[in-house]
């Protein structure tokens, strides 16, 4: 049966945030000093990304040493060159005859419109792979590349509502998986049972249904179209959130199973039936929805059972960010609505 487990079954990987509060954004690592096999797959039509392309089963590199999750879209992608640095000094990196080069993969999330204005940067990058390495308590809630992330901006960010980072992790025998996930998303997000517990809110300030706050999205793209086509406006035709690429929930499913590059791909693939099921709308033009799978190779398991596990917990985790976090910048949180 499967099991409820911790990062800390994970041996092989180091996890680290680094947050400023005040610029409502951040950045968070998972490290594999010795390197690890990763893979990729991005849904959504937004993604800010970088070092991805190295990460196709056809290209040489196979072992990868960092997945940075940052916030600050395309300016954070500058953390990553921080991690770059912390793990060069401690001469993790594939080896280049005197030199190491350290394999550090990206992707980022869009939370520039809250807080100061400001987005990671080298130093904050560094500050996370250093909490990785002296093992600080790495969390849940407003942390990391969850520090700045909302949800539920379909009917503008007037109704929308904090979220967070999520963790989660089952095993099954000597099999780990675990997800860490930061939501950010332009939908509405329910839980297991069905139950909307974050998004779009209604007049009332409950969380409105993601079907019905879709559909009265529609009904303003569609006036909206209708206006511009009647002025013979040359402008792009409406999106729902006001802001172009505004949201993106970006994850890596973290395992001790052993995964060629093909493999781990193909798991981030079937993981992001989670994001499906937990999300609504979800992998929309306004979202760089990702995730990766960063594999150990600890131990032989199937690469389906890894898929399976990984797709439970990255929703169960998924929830998580948005039940642990606490209001701020403004937004309520789904504590404050239940």
């Amino acid at each position: 049966m499967f099991e409820q487990a911790s990062l800390e079954d994970l041996a092989s990987f180091r996890f680290g945030h680094a947050a400023d509060a005040e610029l409502a954004t951040g950045c968070t690592v998972v490290i594999a000093p010795e390197g690890a096999v990763c893979g990729i797959d991005v849904r959504g039509g937004g993604p800010a990304t970088r070092e991805t392309d190295l990460l196709k089963p056809e290209n040489m590199v196979e072992a990868v040493h960092a997945v940075v999750l940052s916030g600050g879209s395309a300016f954070g992608l500058e953390a990553s060159s921080g991690v770059m640095d912390a793990l060069a000094e401690r001469g993790v990196g594939f080896p280049v005859e005197t030199a190491r080069v350290p394999i550090v993969t990206s992707a980022c999330l869009f939370d520039l419109l809250i807080g100061k204005p400001g987005h990671p940067d080298k130093a904050m990058g560094r500050r996370a792979a250093e909490a990785a390495f002296a093992c600080e308590p790495f969390g849940e809630g407003n942390v990391g590349a969850g520090t700045g992330a909302t949800v539920g901006k379909l009917l503008g960010s007037e109704r929308a509502m904090k979220s967070g980072f999520g963790i989660n992790a089952m095993r099954f025998g000597d099999l780990v998986v675990a997800a860490l996930v930061a939501v950010n998303a332009l939908g509405n997000v329910r839980n297991k049972d069905g139950v909307w517990i974050a998004g779009c809110r209604d007049d009332d300030g409950s969380v409105m249904d993601g079907t019905t706050a879709f559909e009265f999205a529609a009904q303003a793209m569609a006036a909206q179209a209708a206006a511009q086509t009647a002025a013979e406006a040359p402008e792009s035709p409406a999106e729902p959130g006001g802001t172009p690429c505004a949201n993106t929930t970006i994850g890596v499913v973290v395992t001790n199973a052993r995964l060629t590059k093909a493999q781990a791909t193909k798991v981030s693939s079937t993981c992001h039936d989670a994001y499906a099921r937990a999300i609504k709308p979800v992998h929309t033009s306004n979202d760089g929805d990702t995730i990766f799978t960063f594999a150990s190779g600890d131990i032989a398991a199937p690469s389906d059972l890894v898929a399976v596990m990984g797709t439970e917990t990255m929703q169960q985790a998924i929830c998580r960010a948005v039940t642990s976090a606490a209001s701020a910048y403004g937004l309520p949180a789904a504590d404050d609505i239940a």
